[in-house]
């Protein structure tokens, strides 16, 4: 039998070394029958050029100016799919993929699969999981079980059914696209990849985290890493329209309190961690006072749109 066509998308914005180095990666893969479409989001560092020069067979779609992660990933999708594939496997440039990561994913595959994705190690420390999938809170709708930062082990050495997987690597099927129309492209940065795994599950697929398919990430590195005021500026901002989009009424009474917690322990660990100090760059900008007042006080905007939008 002929094995399923899998086009790699591969969303970029400038860091050309790291989308060298994750192409590279690539270049040892052991399965036979896939194609690489790299979608650039406006990269000023010369990203497209080296890839031209280094990676021809690599299709390359380019964007003038910064379009976004969702925005970003979906075009990849659609070029993918209208060009005969039969699944498309996401990747962020900032990883490096195991040889055998395809097939390993592909083992799993069946036809009630609606994502698959890898464990994803942190690339600092090649053995302490950053990511392997998890639930969602039924009441706080929040992200739990995830084992992040925690070693690899016998624990996390099974097949695990989850509520939502990351963006950062997944394996899409045709008919996950075609049941879902892809990510939402309100969002820019951030929970993106929380809002596809609700609305796949809600078509009745499973996702799947698959403990033999192997990939490291460098964290946050497109937002300036993590904790960084461009990266809290983003997570808060989506959350807002996560939250609104998906709390009930009667959840609101319990993601209000639970938010504000955590924004104010977040708060509390960045001050502690003087992470202040790196704002100043950016306070002469709007997006820079913006974040200073998300660090602050990120659970307000949540708060006063979701009870606008749920009583008004």
């Amino acid at each position: 039998m002929t094995p399923p066509l899998i086009f790699i998308v591969i969303p970029a914005w400038n860091r050309k070394s790291d989308t060298l180095a994750c192409l590279e990666t690539l270049r040892a893969l052991t399965y036979p029958c896939y194609r690489i479409v790299l979608v650039d989001n406006g990269s000023t560092d010369g990203t497209t050029l080296a890839v031209r020069e280094y990676w021809p067979v690599v299709e390359l779609i380019t964007n003038t100016t910064n379009q976004g992660f969702a925005r970003a990933v979906n075009q990849g999708l659609s070029h993918a799919f209208e060009h005969g594939a039969d699944m498309a496997f996401l990747l962020n440039n900032d990883t490096l993929a195991a040889p055998d990561i395809l097939e390993q994913l592909l083992m799993a595959y069946s036809e009630a699969v609606g994502i698959l994705a890898p464990k994803i190690f942190y690339m600092t420390e090649p053995q302490r999981i950053w990511s392997f999938g998890g639930r969602r809170h039924p009441f706080t709708l929040e992200k739990t079980g995830d084992p992040r930062g925690q070693l690899d082990g016998v624990t996390w050495s099974r097949m695990m059914e989850c509520d939502y997987l990351v963006g950062c690597a997944m394996l899409i099927p045709r008919h996950t696209w075609e049941r879902t129309g892809g990510f939402d492209e309100r969002y820019f940065i951030y929970y993106e990849d929380m809002d596809f795994s609700q609305r796949v599950q809600a078509t009745g697929l499973r996702l799947l985290a698959v403990p033999n398919a192997h990939l490291w990430h460098k964290v946050s590195v497109s937002s300036g890493g993590s904790d960084s005021p461009n990266e809290r500026y983003w997570m808060a901002r989506s959350s807002v329209l996560f939250f609104r989009k998906y709390a009930r009424r009667w959840q609101w009474l319990i993601v209000g309190p639970y938010r504000l917690g955590s924004a104010v322990k977040t708060t509390l660990r960045l001050l502690v961690r003087r992470r202040f100090e790196s704002m100043r760059f950016s306070l002469r900008d709007g997006r820079g006072r913006q974040a200073v007042c998300l660090h602050l006080s990120q659970i307000l905007p949540i708060v006063l749109s979701g009870f606008v939008a749920q009583i008004g």
